[in-house]
């Protein structure tokens, strides 16, 4: 997954630089560092934004006690995946304006963003099946045991990711046969094919527990109302004033989930060596800027972290006794 601006099979009439090469650099000349582009700036700002925001939900999470509810176990897992993505594109960045790219440096940053990509995802589906579990399990959740469930579950979620985004290194990749790779050099199709196709499971996992959520949520607040008297029993919980705001909150989270994820995951699948570099980084800036974007849509929006971020910005207008609610917003 290296930029390489002297592609043959780069159209410059598109306007970009390809940022996902398919064929391999040649050796035999001199190598020349490319003139810094646009887009390499645009590649080394988005990669420190997105190690910035998330190295600091991280340590947010880390360095304060109170936060160790299953959901921000799985917002560190999400924010440390998503700060690799970043550290991913930086090294991209370094290696093709710095120093000569090699097929080690391929296989590193390629293996980083299959592992961050990877845990992105799982951590993704793991807060979804969260907010599952905090509705439909009120009154055991956050519980201790729960607590030690997730940390096994996560350390699975990383143990695995690392193993997928290892194995290129390990050797299935298509450095040696340029006919076997897919979009996405140096990952071999049929790689790719597997991965896409696990990521496109995850992507419907994660959008059926969201639809449980929903479900569950208009149950117990329509029960609720239905006993306080506020609505009858066969009003639909439609109609319940304020309630399409939590409504419209889910259908941006979901609108972003799969605006990320459905195009690479497609595409990997369908494309092939031969395909337009254009189309895999049109495809691949989506997922990359998940990474980008997930700190803001779930991280910032919890108030316990919001209200840890404003102690440490401003010490002496907020206090810092807070108190953690483990639901999660919707």
């Amino acid at each position: 997954m290296i930029l390489n601006i002297s592609d043959p099979a780069w159209d410059e009439s598109s306007g970009a630089d390809p940022i996902f090469p398919l064929d391999e650099l040649d050796r035999s000349s001199q190598y020349e560092v490319p003139p810094l582009t646009v887009w390499g700036v645009a590649l080394c700002v988005s990669g420190t934004l997105i190690a910035t925001e998330n190295a600091i939900v991280v340590a947010t999470i880390l360095a304060t006690p109170s936060l160790r509810a299953p959901v921000f176990l799985l917002l560190a897992s999400l924010g440390l995946a998503d700060l690799l993505a970043g550290v991913a594109l930086i090294l991209h960045f370094l290696f093709l304006f710095c120093v000569e790219p090699s097929d080690w440096s391929e296989l590193l940053t390629s293996g980083l963003l299959v592992t961050s990509l990877t845990a992105s995802l799982c951590s993704l589906m793991g807060v979804a099946l969260d907010r599952y579990l905090s509705l439909s399990h009120a009154l055991t959740y956050g519980s201790s045991q729960s607590r030690r469930r997730a940390a096994i579950l996560l350390l699975l979620v990383w143990l695995g990711a690392c193993f997928i985004g290892a194995v290129p290194a390990m050797g299935w990749h298509c450095l040696e046969d340029q006919n076997s790779c897919s979009v996405a050099r140096p990952l071999t199709r049929t790689y790719l094919s597997l991965l896409c196709g696990g990521f496109l499971v995850a992507v419907m996992v994660t959008l059926q527990l969201y639809a449980g959520i929903c479900r569950v949520a208009r149950r117990h607040a329509h029960a609720i109302a239905t006993q306080r008297h506020f609505l009858p029993a066969n009003q639909p919980y439609a109609s319940k004033p304020g309630s399409g705001r939590g409504f419209s909150r889910l259908i941006l989270v979901l609108s972003v989930f799969v605006g990320c994820w459905m195009p690479f995951s497609l595409w990997g699948l369908l494309g092939d060596a031969s395909s337009p570099p254009l189309y895999t980084y049109a495809t691949l800036v989506p997922a990359a800027g998940s990474s980008l974007l997930n700190p803001i849509l779930y991280s910032l929006r919890n108030k316990d972290i919001r209200k840890v971020l404003l102690h440490a910005c401003c010490p002496h207008r907020h206090s810092h006794n807070t108190h953690i609610h483990y639901p999660v917003d919707v």
